[in-house]
């Protein structure tokens, strides 16, 4: 088992390296690297998250017992974060934000999905699809509305409202969950030739990302944010997988398999976008590049071990 999560994470590791390479070379400038990044963020992403939700499935994802045992303990590890960011590592509410959104984004997809289709089969995936489907468009909501609460000072709570739709409709990640969900919801028909154009722009989101956190990390030392980025990671690998067991086996008492794909899906190391998360508002970027890379290291251990407790 071990061989095989390092046969799905080995290529992660090699990418980021690469570009961090390259950068370290001189054969990429830190303005080319920025601009990669912000095509990823600002095209390529909304258009995979736009994919994401126009595949969703409304009437069979929505089940709340699922749902609430992951995105519950998820939303609580995001709030322990952010007081530990604010009260233990006196960061300022914008950085908090972005640090505690690395607790919040599990990796459901690039680790979770192949994972657990390795552990548990191909037929026992629903659940890793359901969470998949909405995981995204629930993160982000919660991360934004956070920042501009947070970043609306005095501004009253109607204002701080109208900021966070604002915000939210500017946002090129909201935009591209939004649309999907018009799309699905109102089954407008996507065929030639948008839909190939938007496909294509998603599968190279993944690796330019990847390419360009490898150039963005050679900006940063690890060790400066390595006390944030370690309760991150714990928070992520250790922490939200407790919480989503004890959900689903003492309050929503789910069928076995449902509990063990669902938990092992919330074991899953913080997803590259939570880096762009930060990335998009300039807040503490170094720890949600290092807990990224971290914790998907730290993964192969606490991955094995859930994997073995499960069963």
């Amino acid at each position: 088992m071990i061989t095989q999560i390092l046969d799905i994470i080995a290529p992660v590791f090699l990418l980021i390296a690469v570009g961090a390479a390259v950068t370290k070379l001189g054969w990429m400038t830190a303005n080319g690297i920025d601009g990669l990044m912000s095509f990823a963020m600002k095209f390529a992403a909304p258009c995979l998250l736009f994919l994401s939700v126009l595949k969703l499935d409304l009437a069979q994802s929505f089940d709340v017992g699922l749902l609430v045992s992951f995105f519950g303990p998820a939303s609580i590890c995001f709030f322990l974060g952010l007081a530990a960011a604010i009260l233990i590592f006196k960061r300022r509410p914008g950085e908090a934000v972005a640090i505690a959104f690395v607790a919040l984004f599990s990796n459901a997809f690039l680790l979770g999905f192949p994972i657990s289709e390795r552990a548990y089969g191909v037929r026992n995936l629903d659940t890793n699809i359901a969470i998949i489907a909405i995981h995204a468009p629930f993160c982000y909501l919660l991360g934004i509305s956070t920042m501009e609460l947070l970043r609306a000072d005095g501004q009253g709570l109607f204002r701080s409202l109208s900021t966070i739709i604002k915000t939210m409709f500017k946002n090129p990640l909201m935009i591209g969950i939004s649309l999907g969900f018009v799309v699905n919801i109102f089954g407008i028909p996507m065929g030639n030739p948008v839909l190939p154009v938007i496909e294509m722009l998603s599968q190279v989101m993944l690796p330019a990302a990847l390419f360009a956190l490898g150039g963005v990390l050679t900006r940063y030392s690890i060790r400066a944010s390595l006390p944030e980025a370690s309760a991150m990671s714990f928070l992520s690998l250790i922490v939200h997988p407790m919480l989503a067991y004890l959900f689903a086996t003492q309050i929503f008492d789910l069928q076995f398999e449902v509990m063990r794909n669902l938990v092992l899906t919330a074991a899953m190391a913080p997803g590259i976008n939570a880096f762009l998360f930060a990335t998009l508002y300039k807040r503490a970027e170094d720890v949600a590049a290092n807990s990224v890379l971290l914790a998907t290291f730290g993964s192969v251990v606490t991955a094995s071990g859930w994997i073995w407790f499960l069963g």
